[in-house]
């Protein structure tokens, strides 16, 4: 995924500069048809608010790359106060800096968020993880300070014109992923951004700039600064995505797999590294083909398929069928050794507990579907479903014969997520009048009702 050595790589992206380059309709891709009908809304009213708004990052990227983006994200120069005047259906988030949510019929939501000024220590601070920071500033402050160049374009609707303060359409027309300013400096500030580079080299199939690519061999264990819950956030992205195996094979290479599970390593370079390897590959080739049709993997059963090659190596997983008394304590074995091994990442104990008994049932799954004996008590265990569905991953990855089309259509039917936010159900008879806060000194009762 490096540029290769004959094609000299571009600058590095200066991060003082401050003329972008504006690109007319004519000259790119994107049409307000593909633009979501709500962000458009928001870009509108906004607008005529008298307020400079652009549809920003990732949206822009994936209508340029002629994608459909999943989130159409808004930056504007309205302060997160004005944008709930604006916006009634809306909603303040975010600790280090707010963001409005605006909520749609539907359960859709589109981010608006006020630019940002590039931190003190983004300029010419010490070496330090990036601050927190509120501080608001201009378009061109809002680009620079963002990951990767490919995510530093705006799109605006009065003239329907891209703009590109950081050279973001220039590397997507060159296939290439490379950070906004030094990329050393940008990693430490931020150690999670190395994940962003490894994702969207997978997603894209662009080649990872060699100053970018270094700077995340150099720092790669700095991963282990992030708080655990993002880098399960993070990783979690990646495994549901559609581009696993691309996604893997860029992990393995640039060392990132072995910060994440670090007892991964001798598996992958042991002497039969390179059959787990392959093997681990085949795997997440064959969650590709399932999402890229629409599927939807249990988070445990993703984890599972990821940790079956190292399994295999640490108990010989399938050349053991166990029976009774052996079986429970074997279960217990993994379960306590995945307690060990996940519990660092915030795993769910429940999930913990599902992929122990995926890989523990797997050889029975094996040796029943040799002899073409299904037990009907099988059949009627809880955790059938799922364990099925690892073997029958597990089979296709090994013999190249895709599972049944039943089996794939139950996948691909499964009912998304629902979203985590439900809109408030309106009271019957009108709004009731509040009595304020209950610490309220206006209250008739009182301070929590209790008499003066």
């Amino acid at each position: 995924m490096l540029i290769p050595t004959d094609r000299p790589p571009a600058a590095t992206v200066d991060a003082q500069a401050a003329d972008p380059r504006i690109i007319l309709p004519p000259d790119h891709p994107i049409t307000k048809k593909r633009i979501d009908r709500e962000a458009l809304k928001v870009l509108h009213r906004l607008r005529d608010a008298g307020h400079v708004a652009y549809l920003v990052g990732g949206g822009v990227r994936d209508l340029y790359l002629g994608k459909t983006p999943k989130d159409f994200d808004i930056s504007t120069d309205a302060r997160p106060g004005q944008l709930r005047k604006l916006f009634r259906n809306s909603r303040l988030i975010g600790r280090r800096f707010r963001l409005v949510q605006v909520f749609f019929p539907g359960n859709k939501i589109i981010e608006v968020s006020t630019f940002r000024c590039r931190s003190e220590f983004d300029l010419n601070g010490g070496e330090r993880v990036l601050a927190a920071n509120n501080t608001y500033g201009s378009p061109s402050d809002d680009a620079f300070r963002r990951d990767l160049t490919i995510n530093g374009l705006f799109y605006e609707i009065e003239n329907s014109s891209i703009i590109d303060y950081t050279g973001g359409v220039r590397d997507m027309e060159r296939g290439i992923i490379r950070f906004i300013g030094e990329p050393g400096k940008r990693v430490q500030r931020d150690p999670a951004r190395m994940l962003r580079v490894i994702r969207h080299g997978a997603r894209n199939n662009f080649a990872i700039e060699p100053a970018t690519w270094q700077a995340i061999i150099d720092h790669r264990e700095k991963l282990t600064l992030c708080p655990i819950s993002r880098i399960r956030d993070e990783l979690l992205k990646d495994l549901h995505g559609s581009v696993c195996r691309a996604w893997m094979q860029l992990a393995i290479d640039s060392g990132i797999l072995y910060v994440l599970f670090p007892f991964y390593r001798p598996v992958l370079e042991g002497e039969d590294g390179p059959e787990k390897l392959r093997l681990l590959l085949a795997l997440q080739a064959v969650v590709d083909r399932l999402h890229s049709g629409g599927g939807v993997l249990p988070d445990q059963v993703l984890f599972a398929l990821l940790l079956l090659p190292w399994a295999m190596t640490e108990y010989k997983l399938l050349e053991k069928t166990y029976k009774g008394p052996e079986f429970h304590r074997f279960l217990n074995t993994l379960r306590s050794r995945l307690d060990e091994l996940l519990g660092p990442m915030s795993i769910k104990r429940s999930h913990r507990e599902n992929i122990a008994l995926q890989l523990v049932t797997l050889p029975q799954f094996i040796r029943f579907s040799r002899e073409n004996k299904w037990p009907r008590w099988l059949k009627r265990k809880s955790y059938y479903q799922e364990c099925d569905l690892f073997f029958r991953i597990f089979t296709e990855a090994t013999t190249g014969k895709q599972m049944p089309a039943h089996i794939t259509a139950a996948i691909i039917s499964q009912p998304p997520p629902k979203a985590r936010y439900k809109p408030a159900r309106k009271r019957r008879g009108g709004k009731r009048k509040s009595g304020g806060p209950s610490f309220a000194g206006t209250q008739k009762g009182g301070i929590f009702g209790l008499k003066k």
